[in-house]
């Protein structure tokens, strides 16, 4: 069992590509979550919070199809160190606004926006790169490991994160973020790749165009993109706004925060895990729907909970079903993808799945000091689950793969 659940690992490449991602991703939690609570205490408005996130993304929707033709282009880990290189930079000089105590909203937001210009071209590369580091049937049990390492450190560095910004300030959730970037920089200059770019005359907009084309033309693609679209955009408000239930909801402090990262994140790796387990199984489409309809319950029953371990064990399965339709959708994706079209089709999948991110944000922001945040989160899982059915009962293009 244990060998079919850690099967990606028998790869060296893949292997040592996850241990320089996960400690990154560890520094990137911490940092995070102190980012947020340092925002909502500065401003103390929500609206703040959406803000802040959909200018952390919105640079995906403005530059990663860019980014995905450069990833065609070039070698994918010069492009990944490149970006590892301009968050570690950013991550240190929020360190010293912070020891100066210059440190102002507006400092995190500037951030925010340059860390996200910087996975725009970071994140095509990511992805297309996985898929050269295993062989074809091990891809499903590679992405599910890859969700592992980061849902790991959803768990991991909120409580690190938590524990440093209590007791020893948030300038150490930025700084040790800032060191994290060197494990994924050393992972990457270790690695064999056999992906060769092609040399082509194209100008930019006409390799965009290949992609678009080549997604067309893919059956069911598109609505895949689609769904990824309308999952992030509808489920990540619940954990961009966790600050939000634990301080104006449970009137609690940032270790109420931590604890609802931790249960979500715990869920999470068990999601990933069991896709792990089960491999390449049939039916990915239907089981992808599936568990989305449990995502729109999930996120509406914890919306409305008035209960702390409740609201925590809610935290913790909607997490687990997150993951699992985030990696079936992504799986179809990937085995549907030639490698030369890969970063293309994958930075169009990112600008969906990440672009949901701060749209639903800013929007969940906008209304939430209007109606609370229980009664906007509870309307963003009802539509998830209607749009569950209708993919699972009434146009069944994915259902069917």
């Amino acid at each position: 069992m244990l060998r079919r659940v850690f099967k990606a690992f028998h790869y060296r490449d893949f292997r040592l590509l996850w241990i320089g991602a996960c400690t990154s991703s560890i520094g990137t939690w911490m940092q995070e979550m102190a980012q947020n609570w340092l925002v909502l205490e500065k401003s103390r408005d929500p609206f703040m919070l959406g803000l802040d996130d959909f200018l952390g993304n919105i640079p995906i929707l403005l530059f990663s199809l860019f980014g995905g033709v450069v990833a065609d282009r070039m070698d994918r880990r010069y492009l990944l160190i490149g970006s590892q290189l301009v968050q570690m930079t950013s991550a240190f000089t929020l360190v010293a606004l912070i020891v100066s105590g210059r440190l102002e909203v507006w400092h995190i937001l500037v951030s925010s926006f340059v860390v996200g210009t910087a996975q725009a071209f970071g994140g095509p590369a990511y992805s297309a790169l996985v898929p050269s580091l295993v062989e074809k049937e091990d891809l499903p049990n590679a992405i599910a490991l890859n969700s592992i390492q980061f849902n790991l450190a959803r768990v991991i560095g909120p409580v690190l994160g938590g524990l440093a910004l209590k007791y020893v300030g948030a300038a150490w959730c930025f700084g040790l973020n800032g060191l994290s970037f060197i494990a994924v920089i050393i992972s990457l200059s270790r690695l064999h790749i056999n992906f060769k770019p092609a040399r082509t005359g194209e100008s930019i907009l006409e390799s965009m165009k290949q992609g678009f084309s080549f997604i067309r033309t893919q059956g069911a693609m598109v609505t895949l993109i689609l769904i990824a679209f309308c999952m992030t955009a509808l489920a990540v408000p619940m954990i961009t706004f966790l600050p939000v239930f634990a301080k104006n909801v449970f009137q609690r402090d940032e270790m109420t925060y931590t604890l609802f990262l931790a249960a979500s994140g715990l869920g999470s790796i068990t999601g990933a895990l069991t896709v792990a387990a089960l491999g390449n199984i049939p039916n990915k489409g239907r089981v992808a729907l599936t568990m989305l309809v449990a995502l729109g319950i999930g996120i509406a029953s914890f919306s409305q909970s008035t209960s702390l371990p409740l609201s925590c064990l809610l935290l913790f399965c909607s997490g687990a079903v997150l993951m699992c339709a985030f990696a079936m959708i992504s799986s179809l994706v990937q085995l549907i993808t030639t490698n030369e079209m890969r970063g293309r089709v994958m930075s169009v999948y990112n600008v969906a799945f990440r672009g949901g991110m701060p749209l639903g944000s800013l929007i969940t922001g906008f209304l939430v000091p209007l109606w609370s945040a229980p009664t906007v989160l509870t309307i963003n899982g009802l539509v998830l689950l209607s749009l569950g059915l209708y993919f699972l009962l009434v146009q069944r293009r994915v259902a069917a793969l």
